[in-house]
Order: structure tokens, then sequence, then C-alpha cells
């Protein structure tokens, strides 16, 4: 049975933590190989920790990717982040570069033959999901959590908030009352900040980025507010804590919200499903609820390496949807071709799109005018009405 009234946390972190280091790193170096080679095969993990950059994985690419191109890359993006502090900076940290080409089992199964269409990369399940919660039909909890840490981020980089360093993590516990979120019972800010700033300063910096973000009405009480519940936060990014790839997930995605089949985005080409496919359950399920089908969409598919088709699709409405979901699932794989090739293409995948989905979550962004988040975009909406008399 569905509760109606509930209290639902989820967390965001920013582009300085260690872990979104990392990934973006991982995708800053798919993008580069994708620029010299649309083609281009990577799995990339970038380790980071005091003063030090590591890269391990497997590519397979043009020769113009070299070593010295990868380090280049992996530098800017530590400088663009904002690192240039005694224990971790863009231009002093060490940097180790483990990666290798692709295995040959892994190639043969994913490649293309005069007898096969171009298979998955992996076996495994993804998940897509959308509800309207919020104008971008995410959670409302991950919704305002991004928010917040990009408001934060935003005034750091454009020089407003001088005492905001790099590191920073949000999380906020939201009630819901029939099953409608209205108003945050807690909100927690955890940002590094520089050595001059006091604990009531970097408080009182934060605050206008919480009340502003929230709707009216909607802020915790004040003794719910937590900022930097240790009191000190100088110490912060790879220096305070190692980083790797992968290790956001649910803050990639919805939250907590919705199901999540394990595997990483971040690093990976889109010939990879964990990416390309959750990718595309992302679009259906926002299409479907953008056309007024369902308030709430989850979407399963699976996969096995080098098949091309999907095993499964399964789609659950909770309870909302205004139409059959057996029916809405044959209606969707005819709008969509679900194999790796169909999704790269019809979301035109194999571009340089990727640096830029490493924080702040993959979903409930605004498609760019260069192909980036052509995930949400809502261009069946039109052909799932049609599909079902909707006017």
């Amino acid at each position: 049975m569905r509760r109606d009234s509930y209290l639902f946390t989820s967390e965001s972190v920013s582009e300085g933590h260690p872990d979104k280091v990392c990934d973006r790193i991982s995708d800053a170096i798919v993008d580069t190989f994708l620029s010299h080679d649309a083609s281009s095969r990577c799995a990339v993990e970038t380790l980071t920790t005091t003063n030090r950059i590591i890269l391990a994985g497997e590519t397979r690419g043009p020769s113009s990717v070299t070593g010295d191109l990868l380090e280049e890359v992996a530098r800017k993006a530590v400088r663009e982040i904002g690192y240039e502090q005694d224990g971790f900076h863009w231009q002093t940290a060490a940097f180790e570069n483990h990666l290798h080409e692709q295995s040959a089992d892994i190639a043969q199964g994913v490649d293309a033959g005069d007898d096969k269409d171009e298979g998955a990369g992996d076996q495994g399940i993804m998940f897509g999901f959308a509800c309207d919660e919020t104008p971008d039909l995410m959670p409302a909890p991950i919704y305002y959590a991004h928010n917040i840490l990009q408001s934060l981020a935003e005034a750091r980089h454009s020089g407003a908030e001088p005492e905001l360093q790099p590191d920073a993590k949000s999380q906020i516990t939201l009630e819901y009352r029939e099953g409608e979120p209205v108003r945050a019972t807690s909100v927690v800010v955890s940002t590094q900040h520089s050595e001059r700033a006091t604990s009531e300063q970097v408080r009182e910096l934060v605050r206008p980025h919480v009340t502003n973000v929230l709707p009216d009405g909607w802020m915790c009480p004040d003794d719910e507010f937590y900022v930097n519940p240790t009191g000190r936060f100088v110490i912060g990014g790879p220096d305070g804590d190692a980083g790797l790839t992968g290790r956001k997930i649910i803050v990639d995605t919805y939250g907590g919200a919705a199901p999540h089949g394990g595997g990483a985005f971040s690093g990976k080409d889109p010939s990879k499903v964990d990416r390309s496919a959750a990718y595309a359950g992302r679009y259906l399920a926002k299409n479907v609820v953008a056309a007024g089908l369902a308030r709430r969409c989850t979407i399963q598919l699976s996969y096995a390496i080098g098949v091309a088709k999907p095993l499964s699709v399964y789609i659950d409405t909770h309870g909302t949807g205004e139409v059959d979901t057996d029916k809405l699932a044959s209606v969707l794989r005819e709008l969509m071709d679900l194999s790796p090739r169909g999704i790269r293409t019809h979301l035109k995948l194999n571009r340089p799109i990727y640096a830029r989905t490493a924080a702040y979550g993959h979903f409930g962004r605004h498609p760019d005018a260069d192909g980036g988040f052509s995930w949400e975009k809502l261009d069946l909406v039109d052909q799932l009405k049609s599909a079902y008399n909707i006017k």
C-alpha cells in the first residue's frame, strides 16, 4: 500500500567533492576521445588523493589522443573546478596514466559485423524515472539538493562569495502529505571554506542560497538548519578524502526516489548501456509523464553483453497511470529503437557532451543547443498523445 504521508531525504554533492572531481576527469577524457573519433571506446576510472591523479581503464581510439593530451585534459578539469590548494592543485599534482587498450573479447561482442548488429557493452539492468513533483519532472528532494549546490557554485565561480571553496554537500528532508511534497523539515549543507571564515559567517553565507531555492514557506525551522555541523571544513577535496569515479550513482540519478541498476555513468562511452540505456529510460519516462499518461513512471531495461535487443522492457506507473502499461511498453518500443545503436542514434550520443553531466545530476537538466542532455527533450509527447488519441 502506498504511503501518503512521510519524510524523504536526498543528498547532492558539488563538482569539488572528491568523487565528483574523478567523474569530471573521466568524462572529460571520454569527451576528448569522442571529439577525435566518434566511434571511440572508453571505460575510464580516476582516483584522486592528496596532490595525486591516477587514471586506469580501457580505451580504443585514435593515436592523436596521446598521454600528454590526457594529462592536459585532466589538469584542465581540476583547474575549471577551482582547485589551487596546497593539498590538491591542478598544476602541481602528480599524474599517472595506466589506461590500456580495450579487451578484444569485449570488443568482438560489442562491434557490429556482417551477421550481427552492435551488441550491448555489458549485461545489466538500467532504470529511468520521472514524476510531476517539479518543473523538470524530477523528485523534489534531489531537485532542491542539486539546486542549492549549484547556487553556491555559481557564487563561488563568479567571485561573489570568495570564502567558499570547491568541496560541498547538501542534504534535504521533505515532508510529503497525501503524496505531495509540502515543506522541508531539515536542511544540511557542508561546504569547504577559507581559513579566515567563522562558522557563523559560513552559516549566514549559505542561508540565502537555501531560502532562494526552496519554494516560499518551505524553509525548515532554524534548529533543523545545519551548516558544517562539525564546525570547520577547511581541508577538503581529494586532500581530505580520496575520490573515485562512479561512487555517487544515487546523486547522479534520482536521489533514492527510484531504483538504480547499479552501474555508474561517468567515464563510459555511449556503447556502454549502463549509461546510454539509463539515459533512454529517463527520456521515455519523462515523455510519458509530460504527455499526461502518468504522474510517475519507472522504466526498467535489461541487456546481455553482445546482444543488440533489450531482453525486457518493464513499466510501472505506480497507480497513477491513465493508460494500459502493456500497450505503453509496445508503443514506446515502436517510438524508439532500444538497441545500443538505436539509442545512440536517436539521442545522438556519440558527441563530446559528457563532462557537463559529471556534477549536479545527469537528469533534470535542460537540453543544450549542441546536443547535451538530449535525453531531457520532450519530443515524443505529441506522438504518445496521438497513440492514445489524446488532444
